[in-house]
């Protein structure tokens, strides 16, 4: 039997069709958006019908949004623009403990540059209280920081009543929604939310593309400078293969929503109950029912992630430990450290992600082999 992808969560293939609405832009349509030639109008064209569909598919308008070169660069953006743009001498910030570290290291670097932050414990399900986001707002709080959907643990938060307690009290909010574009539906004005960061890699589309979504009339600094591309906010010669590439995945994952999330939970629900019905001292990370259709995360006692992972991968079967960002960290996860995760169960947590490519076949096969990997290394931490 082939091997069996289970880490969806850390990046997905390319989707055939959306390669073949790229072809175009790296062969005969290379004009240089910004020209004024009919090269240039027919590169624009393609970034503008582009900039349409992303804009549809997330219930935007066209000028809010923004193409970037992934989640990073987004979340910098969004955060970094904002305190950047602020009039407060000393500008407050407010973000989660499980936050991916796009966001809490762009937030602690400007906390050493005179920002104040608060950062927000979360319970044993891993979900922020949208009371303490109210408590701990203060006159200095420029913008929240929440994520939508936890890369590791699945979590979803309830952002849209953080994002009415944020507007009650004139604060801007942002959401990371890396993890939750091409999952679960996500609209702008559903949320409520002024900034939303996503990455295409995540549903099907290219490396190295990602979008900002800025409400109009939301202040913000640019990171850098240069030309005036994406109206003077993310100068540069615009990426026209990834950016129909973005808007090409994004418009399919959209249109596959009320089909594929539901087969896929189907398929994760098959996961957890066969693994929790076949090896004892396991786990499940993070919310029951509020969590990513696609995301079963454990920790298992008496094993060591690595040496799980890498008989896994023997076996021929791709899974990770958490956040694939942060896969040679040696420090056991920060998000399962802040759910109240017991050291040593946190030392052998194992993220499945699932997606389009797998099959009830194969999950069988994983609950299988998984139980028999973890009952070998539990007996050969016994007798050492």
């Amino acid at each position: 039997m082939g091997r069996i992808y289970l880490d969806y969560a850390a990046t997905t293939p390319v989707d055939p069709q959306v390669v073949e609405a790229m072809r175009p832009y790296w062969g005969d349509v290379f004009g240089n958006p910004s020209s004024a030639h009919a090269f240039g109008r027919e590169a624009r064209a393609a970034v503008d019908t582009a900039r349409d569909t992303v804009a549809r598919c997330l219930g935007a308008r066209s000028d809010e949004i923004f193409f970037t070169s992934g989640g990073t660069e987004s979340i910098n953006l969004a955060i970094r623009g904002v305190v950047e743009a602020s009039e407060h001498p000393s500008p407050h910030l407010i973000t989660s403990a499980i936050e991916h570290h796009a966001v809490l290291d762009t937030c602690r670097y400007l906390e050493r540059r005179g920002a104040q932050l608060t950062v927000l414990p979360v319970d044993a399900n891993g979900l922020v209280d949208p009371e303490a986001v109210r408590g701990a707002i203060t006159p200095q709080t420029v913008l929240v920081s929440i994520m939508l959907a936890n890369n590791e643990i699945g979590t979803l938060q309830p952002i849209a009543e953080i994002a009415r307690i944020c507007r009650e009290a004139g604060v801007l909010i942002h959401t990371d929604a890396v993890q939750a574009v091409g999952s679960i539906p996500v609209d702008v004005h559903e949320l409520g939310v002024d900034l939303l960061s996503l990455s295409a890699h995540k549903f099907y589309g290219p490396k190295g593309m990602g979008v900002l979504y800025a409400r109009k009339g939301t202040r913000r600094q640019p990171l850098f400078r240069g030309g005036g591309q994406e109206r003077g906010h993310r100068p540069g010669t615009e990426n026209v293969p990834g950016i129909v590439g973005t808007a090409t995945a994004l418009d399919q994952a959209v249109g596959l929503l009320s089909t594929e999330a539901e087969r896929i939970r189907a398929l994760r629900d098959r996961l957890i109950a066969g693994i929790e019905f076949s090896v004892p001292g396991c786990r499940l990370n993070g919310h029951p029912l509020q969590r990513l259709p696609n995301n079963a995360h454990f920790s298992v006692e008496g094993v060591e992630s690595e040496a799980l992972l890498v008989s896994l991968d023997l076996h021929g079967i791709a899974a990770s430990g958490g956040s694939a960002c942060m896969s040679g960290a040696l420090e056991p996860s920060h998000v399962l450290q802040a759910i109240g995760v017991p050291m040593e169960a946190a030392r052998g947590s194992v993220r499945f992600s699932l997606g389009r490519g797998n099959t009830a076949e194969e999950i069988d096969r994983v609950i299988t082999l998984f139980a028999e990997t973890v009952e070998r290394l539990r007996g050969l931490s016994r007798s050492a």
